[in-house]
């Protein structure tokens, strides 16, 4: 069984989407709870994940702070941490079950990234994302992270930090060599890609992990997403 953690804020238009991806692995028995890790939401989320049966974590603001708090009252031997605007596509129940099975407890998976819409520009992201995670072994956080509990404490988990938590738990990820691929689509919605610009919203967060490698701070890096 897992827990799925889902950081929110201000989520209201995109939560009920995404858990309703769940619902059919949670019928199935395979997911044991729904975790809304929360930083301050002002809208209706609450109020939605109150009517998903969902367990709600309210905490300070800043993903990584979020992603912590939730999982530390997690109860399954298995974590799935998930963002509000990512679904996953039907069939990824099944999926996740045929990756326990054959992996390990020191191990953690992700999913294959896609776009809820076909345009050229996302397309070719996505194909940009898959090649990244071929011959880098990079997924960032908005491809879903599945990892054991047992694994995720055994590497310290992620960082009170508010921006690139899920580059610094992949980094500590990649070093044991256990990082796999899931046979399942994270469907992210292309809302903000959209009201940016594909490729502006590419080219920051270009900028950002190369801020990242040169050595800034996380607090650095969020001015400069911002």
């Amino acid at each position: 069984m897992i827990s799925i953690i889902m950081p929110t804020l201000n989520a209201a238009d995109l939560l009920a989407q995404s858990a309703h991806s769940l619902k059919a692995a949670s019928s199935g028995g395979l997911v044991k709870e729904l975790i809304i890790a929360d930083g301050g939401s002002e809208d209706a989320t609450l109020e939605i994940a109150k009517d998903l049966n969902a367990r709600i974590v309210k905490g300070k603001k800043g993903r990584g702070t979020q992603l912590a708090a939730g999982a530390k009252t997690a109860r399954s031997p298995w974590l799935l941490f998930l963002h509000a605007d990512t679904r996953l596509e039907k069939g990824w129940g099944q999926a996740v079950e045929a990756f326990i099975q054959l992996h390990d407890n020191n191990t953690a998976g992700y999913f294959r990234f896609r776009f809820d819409e076909e345009s050229l520009s996302a397309r070719s992201i996505a194909f940009g994302v898959a090649l990244r995670c071929r011959f880098r072994k990079m997924p960032y956080g908005d491809q879903g992270l599945l990892i054991s509990r047992e694994f995720y404490d055994k590497i310290g988990g992620y960082k009170n930090i508010p921006i690139m938590e899920d580059v610094d738990l992949v980094e500590r990820i990649k070093q044991t060599g256990r990082l796999h691929p899931i046979k399942a689509a994270a469907i992210t919605s292309a809302k903000r890609y959209r009201k940016e610009g594909y490729w502006r919203r590419v080219r920051r967060n270009a900028k950002c992990m190369a801020a990242w490698r040169r050595g800034a701070s996380p607090e650095e890096i969020l001015e400069l997403y911002e």
